[in-house]
């Protein structure tokens, strides 16, 4: 297998260490680069954040917000992305539910009441058999912790005025992997299978028992998904 440059985009309040298991374990076929996307407020910066680490070619992964910031990529560079990989993420815009629901943390955070993420919120991001497993769940708090409020004020923003990706879609034709885990409840599993509907050059991974954060709770199904893609 060729070695390439995999550029991976972390999702909301997340660090390079949502992708720790599989920058190790891919370590032999990829030099992984992870931009730090929250120091940047528009979807359109945090590209251009990416873009300016990466090579003249390389291998994209988006996971969740990174996904839209994936997007954004092939839009100013198309011809720079040689395969994608979309993981548990989405091309459709937020719905007026979901923009008024982030405006309302927004607020919360302005007056002070930033905390992170917390244990309550746990079942919305997690398959409810890894609640209390510390080595999927203490990374999560502990990359929103290192994000900070400033950054997640910043990475809201930006997600609440991302763009509309669906018309893109049927214009993708390099080599894409799309991965969902099936419990996943911040972007379902229709939202992934209706991308690689649309793909033509895509296959649907489906991860079993798996909430939204499947680079944690099933760090060694999502790394095979993705060498088998990187040798696409």
């Amino acid at each position: 297998m060729p070695r390439t440059t995999l550029v991976l985009l972390p999702g909301l309040i997340n660090t390079r260490r949502v992708f720790e298991q599989q920058i190790e374990a891919l370590s032999d076929v990829a030099d992984c680069v992870v931009p730090e996307l929250w120091h940047h407020e528009t979807i359109g910066a945090m590209a251009e954040a990416a873009l300016a680490l990466a090579p003249p070619t390389f291998s994209l992964g988006g996971f969740s917000m990174g996904g839209y910031v994936a997007f954004e990529i092939l839009r100013r560079a198309a011809e720079c992305v040689e395969r994608l990989a979309l993981i548990d993420t989405q091309a459709t815009p937020d719905s007026a539910e979901s923009t008024k629901r982030r405006r309302a943390l927004l607020d919360q955070t302005k007056i002070g009441r930033f905390h992170g993420v917390q244990r309550t919120l746990l079942p919305q991001l997690v398959h409810r058999r890894h609640i209390n497993d510390a080595a999927i769940t203490q990374p999560i708090f502990d990359m929103a912790q290192e994000v900070g409020a400033d950054g997640f004020v910043r990475e809201q923003r930006a997600i609440i005025d991302r763009a509309d990706s669906r018309h893109m879609l049927v214009d993708i034709d390099i080599p894409t992997v799309v991965i969902v885990g099936r419990q996943d409840q911040v972007t379902p599993l229709p939202r992934s299978q209706e991308m690689a509907a649309d793909i033509a050059n895509s296959r649907l991974v489906v991860l079993e028992e798996c909430g939204h954060m499947s680079p944690l709770e099933k760090p060694a199904e999502l790394t095979a998904a993705l060498r088998r893609w990187l040798s696409q």
